[in-house]
């Protein structure tokens, strides 16, 4: 209402249905209005992160926090490139690679599900494995 006068009242604890109606605004977009600015808060990098009983305890900075690489970013690139690697590998090459590395069994138990000897799976594995450091580097 632009008649009306908006003196004497903290401008907080005017209902957002009264801003709404002065701004000739929906009441919903007036109420982000707050939310939106909480994301203006800043922050110094330099700032001490304080831990510990009472807060006394300096444990670093806020600039610690932050830029740092993610070491499961590394981990999905390497995925990602070894991916058109293994679907070159045959069926029996996959299953030990799944066996050894997805499954986590032991060689013993690998040659002992599919029938072979402990030394060969050993040797099959760093077959395959060879393969697949070879097309990654080429690919490098």
């Amino acid at each position: 209402m632009p008649g009306k006068s908006w003196k004497g009242r903290a401008a907080t604890s005017r209902p957002a249905a009264e801003f709404a109606e002065h701004l000739d605004m929906p009441e919903d977009e007036v109420a982000e209005g707050p939310v939106a600015c909480n994301g203006y808060d800043s922050d110094f990098i330099d700032r001490p992160i304080q831990a510990g009983s009472g807060g006394r305890q300096q444990t670093g900075f806020v600039a610690d926090l932050i830029g740092t690489e993610d070491p499961a970013l590394a981990l999905a690139e390497d995925i990602q490139a070894l991916k058109p690697h293994l679907a070159k590998l045959d069926d029996r090459e996959r299953t030990l690679l799944q066996l050894r590395f997805g499954a986590e069994m032991p060689q013993t138990e690998i040659g002992d599900a599919l029938n072979l000897s402990q030394m060969h799976v050993s040797r099959l594995l760093t077959h395959i494995c060879s393969k697949l450091r070879e097309g990654l580097l080429a690919t490098a």
